[in-house]
């Protein structure tokens, strides 16, 4: 999939929330490689909401992100932009909480984004490649992701309206930034006569009129518009599709089929894909071949029950990298008296279990066999998420630095894709028959 990109410099569109219609201002920012695409709302003192699955918020109609109190609705068009043209990583700022629906493509989008230009970040992409079947359906709608045979994305959109004007449309798009441009971005949101009265009566979009907007009535398109696309409603259930699959984090390689499936069915697609991806990492982890198992570390390190929190290592590369996994089962001592009604493992705990399994690596080093690593210094400790019974701990050491006597190492521990904690520790290596404490 080649590097990941960003923009080359700051961009600003402005307009008015298709549903809220709040004037708004967004201004997209380069941002570095790994960032992802991040939206900030600078009227909530720059809170932060990544454009993830995770921070999806049910909404009627449209894709909305929550983080916290901050909220961001409506960003479907902005994200299916950025998808695709292929920027993995930009800050997205607006000033407030929907997205301004120009008109009603993505077109107005991609065009600013392209006055930006695009540069590469000089690090690898990552995509997402189907390998097994996932289908969701409900209420007589569906979507499938299936694998591809050319590793290329393709989605099939098949929109079936009792209406006339609109009826049944079947559109196919192999994605290209190329066919994104030409075929998919400038395809309008569209509502029929009647729902928009209907929402207008609630509140919504009471700011826009037919010549704003792609209303559909019983003879085609008012207000003096016209489709753009013959089958334009179906182009634009495509670039939505594209937005929300934008949440996976990463490009998506496979074949997506969907028959009416709108915002909430296409969630949940990408919701099975990233739980697909974990099970994945699981049998992998499961199958691996252990290069340390309990018995062998408890020959390496000094600990035992309850404070060996190593179950075994599973990857060794030299004396620079290793990964290990924590198993954690209600029957953990610590569990008895550590809020024992809600069990959590403390955090503390986790982060002697990353660093026993940097003090293994740290033995991997012929010059620093028979030295016992004592934990001098513990910087940047973040716990992100809770480890409760039942959890499997995927704990990660790296060396950064490693002299004689003094041992720098960066420590993570994963749920899943998910990072739980992390940690930079520092140790002093000193000579086994002149201390007698444990080292961390």
């Amino acid at each position: 999939m080649g590097s990941q990109h960003t923009i080359s410099e700051s961009v600003t569109v402005s307009g008015r929330g298709l549903f809220g219609g709040e004037p708004v201002t967004v201004c997209f920012h380069p941002a570095p490689a790994n960032h992802g695409v991040v939206f900030v709302r600078a009227d909530l003192d720059h809170a932060r909401i990544p454009a993830l699955v995770r921070y999806v918020t049910n909404t009627p109609r449209r894709t909305s992100l929550k983080n916290g109190v901050a909220r961001v609705e409506t960003c479907e068009h902005c994200l299916s932009a950025l998808g695709g043209l292929g920027i993995d990583n930009a800050v997205v700022e607006l000033d407030g909480p929907e997205l301004p629906a120009l008109d009603g493509s993505a077109q107005p989008y991609l065009d600013a984004l392209f006055r930006a230009g695009l540069c590469s970040n000089d690090e690898p992409r990552e995509s997402l490649a189907v390998d097994e079947p996932v289908m969701v359906q409900e209420n007589g709608a569906a979507i499938a992701a299936m694998p591809s045979e050319d590793n290329r994305l393709e989605v099939v959109y098949s929109l079936d309206y009792p209406d006339p004007i609109v009826g049944r449309q079947v559109r196919t798009l192999r994605f290209s930034p190329q066919s994104y441009r030409q075929e998919i971005a400038p395809a309008r949101t569209f509502v029929m006569e009647e729902e928009a009265r209907v929402l207008q009566q609630e509140g919504a979009g009471t700011h826009l009129s037919p010549e704003e907007m792609l209303v559909i009535g019983p003879r085609g398109p008012l207000g003096g518009n016209a489709f753009r696309f013959e089958d334009e409603p179906a182009r634009h259930k495509i670039l939505d599709l594209l937005g929300d699959l934008s949440l996976l984090g990463m490009p998506i390689t496979g074949r997506i089929v969907a028959s009416r499936s709108g915002h909430e069915l296409n969630h949940a697609l990408v919701r099975r894909l990233l739980a697909q991806v974990r099970d994945r990492e699981n049998r992998h982890v499961a199958s691996m071949h252990e290069v340390l198992d309990n018995r062998r570390l408890s020959q390496i390190l000094p600990h035992r029950y309850p404070m060996l929190l190593v179950d075994r290592v599973l990857e060794l590369e030299g004396s620079h990298w290793a990964k290990g996994v924590k198993n954690v089962t209600v029957n953990e001592p610590f569990f008895q008296g550590h809020y024992p009604g809600t069990p959590i493992m403390p955090g503390v705990l986790i982060v002697e279990a990353m660093a026993q399994l940097a003090g293994v690596l740290i033995g991997q080093n012929l010059e620093h066999k028979g030295k016992l690593p004592v934990l001098l210094s513990l910087d940047g400790v973040k716990l992100r998420k809770p480890v409760t019974p039942g959890d499997q701990l995927i704990l990660e050491a790296e060396a950064v630095r490693v002299r004689r006597r003094i041992a720098h190492m960066a420590c993570r521990a994963h749920l899943g894709p998910d990072t739980a904690a992390e940690a930079s520790v520092k140790f002093m290596l000193v000579d086994e028959e002149d201390n007698d404490d444990s080292p961390a």
